[in-house]
């Protein structure tokens, strides 16, 4: 009985050791632990989630302070209005002049958000060589439900990148080149630009969490 016991005990150790692995980046109060990068977007929070509305200049990113290299990331997303938006993972940011003043860029990969039919979920290096996906597997599809919370799930271990939306696998890429030059970085909320329009389309995320996952084997 006391084997029995002690073995219990031990996998219930092990198991809210698990249930620990994973980190809110969000407290659905404020925007502690993130700063912008980028153009003119604005975020704020809004009944418990991040709201980025567009804004003038180039695209603006929502960027965690830390930097994150093998995690699995969770999250949800809804597009309020019709808006391109995304997630950098591993990323990094350097100024650049532009039209004689002194920008921000943000370079690495990111994972497509837009509505559907669409490419939602694929992977698309921001300054980083465009889509990642390969052509014949940038496939639309209708697994974004625009205007609804979409789950995301990332996995990012060495140079594989998989994603999940709402359950569904949509991408598994291996890609050795991009991760020779963005192995770690920020993981980031993008509002992409849009040119001569006033700031009225949004888009929301909430319950966004991460582990670390290097050397650990990941479940489907």
């Amino acid at each position: 009985m006391k084997r029995i016991l002690f073995a219990l005990s031990l996998l219930t150790a092990a198991l809210t050791a698990a249930a620990d692995d994973w980190v809110s980046l969000f407290n659905g109060e404020d925007l502690s632990g993130w700063r912008v990068h980028g153009g003119g977007a604005t975020f704020v929070v809004e009944d418990g989630a991040i709201v980025g509305r567009n804004g003038p200049d180039h695209n603006t990113f929502l960027c965690t302070d830390r930097d994150y290299a093998d995690f699995e990331l969770e999250f949800e997303v809804k597009l309020i209005s019709p808006l391109n938006s995304g997630v950098q993972i591993r990323s990094t940011f350097r100024p650049e002049e532009r039209d004689g003043r002194m920008v921000e860029r943000v370079y690495g990969p990111q994972i497509e958000i837009e509505g559907s039919p669409g490419e939602s979920g694929y992977i698309f290096g921001e300054r980083a060589g465009g889509w990642l996906t390969p052509a014949d597997k940038l496939i639309p599809h209708d697994l974004f439900k625009a205007g609804e919370w979409n789950h995301y799930r990332i996995v990012a271990q060495g140079p594989r990148i998989q994603t999940w939306i709402n359950g569904a696998s949509v991408s598994d890429l291996t890609h050795p080149l991009i991760f020779a030059h963005h192995a770690t970085g920020f993981i980031g909320l993008q509002v992409h630009q849009i040119e001569a329009e006033p700031a009225t389309r949004k888009v929301a995320w909430r319950h966004i969490r991460v582990r670390e996952v290097s050397g650990k084997p990941i479940q489907p």
